[in-house]
């Protein structure tokens, strides 16, 4: 059984640089449950995904250890003030059958000031509820004022593919200790892009998919894809089998060839 490796989020806690998206599953508990057997270890969801309850069944029918598994979850914009935050994250708890959540993320930027949702999660960490916290969705300019509240928080997930490359978010969260994680990131590019991935895929005798996952993996991202698809849900797994060399990734993100 294949298990991903790991990058630190705290001093205390790391995370599986592969998960598994939950967001739109045909049958989310099925489709986790197949996933666990295959051997992701770290489950994507959201509130607004509405699988908590699925990732509870899934984990039960497991058999698995809680411990054994890294949960991440966020919170809608109507759930940022302290108040709400305190409330979501029991509500969580309960929904995941579950004592704590390891990665708790403020799914989008809103209205209420960062700082407070941020020190209503830190209460939520202190009392244990909460392992370690991040942000979605958040550009440079919220991410300098979460930094700025001085709250310790160690991941944002945003959309990071062939299409979408946001290169200056990605660097100024590497250089501040923040850990990147790519959603979407199967989202086909232009057709040169994807015939430069074709090419890489053929070389490496692997997927599209599989090259694509290995590709933000190499760049020091963690990934997330989802599939209701048996066959895909393991087939993707198998990207940590799939090693690319620079020429790859320069050739890919450039169509530069290295001899």
């Amino acid at each position: 059984m294949t298990h991903s490796p790991t990058l630190s989020l705290t001093p205390e806690l790391s995370i599986p640089q592969l998960g598994f998206g939950t967001w739109k599953l045909r049958d989310p508990r099925s489709a986790i449950g197949q996933a666990l057997q295959v051997g992701y270890r770290h489950l994507d969801t959201a509130d607004l995904y509405h699988s908590h309850g699925a990732i509870a069944e899934a984990l039960a029918d497991s058999g698995l250890p809680r411990q054994d598994l890294f949960i991440t979850t966020k919170l809608m914009p109507q759930s940022h003030g302290a108040k709400q935050v305190k409330e979501a994250v029991q509500r969580f708890l309960e929904e995941l059958h579950t004592d704590y959540i390891d990665l708790l993320l403020i799914h989008w930027p809103s209205r209420v000031p960062v700082a407070e949702t941020l020190g209503a999660m830190d209460a939520a960490r202190k009392a244990g509820q909460v392992r370690a916290l991040g942000v979605s969705n958040f550009e440079i300019d919220l991410l300098q004022a979460s930094l700025d509240t001085g709250i310790l928080f160690s991941n944002n997930q945003i959309e990071y593919n062939l299409k979408e490359q946001p290169q200056e978010v990605l660097r100024f969260c590497l250089e501040h200790g923040i850990s990147v994680t790519s959603y979407t990131s199967l989202e086909r590019g232009t057709p040169e892009q994807e015939a430069r991935a074709a090419q890489i895929a053929k070389k490496r005798n692997a997927t599209r998919e599989q090259v694509l996952l290995s590709w933000l993996m190499h760049k020091g991202m963690i990934v997330i894809p989802a599939s209701s698809n048996a066959a895909h849900i393991e087939s993707n797994l198998q990207s940590l089998q799939i090693k690319l060399a620079d020429e790859d990734i320069d050739y890919l993100e450039k169509g530069v060839l290295t001899e």
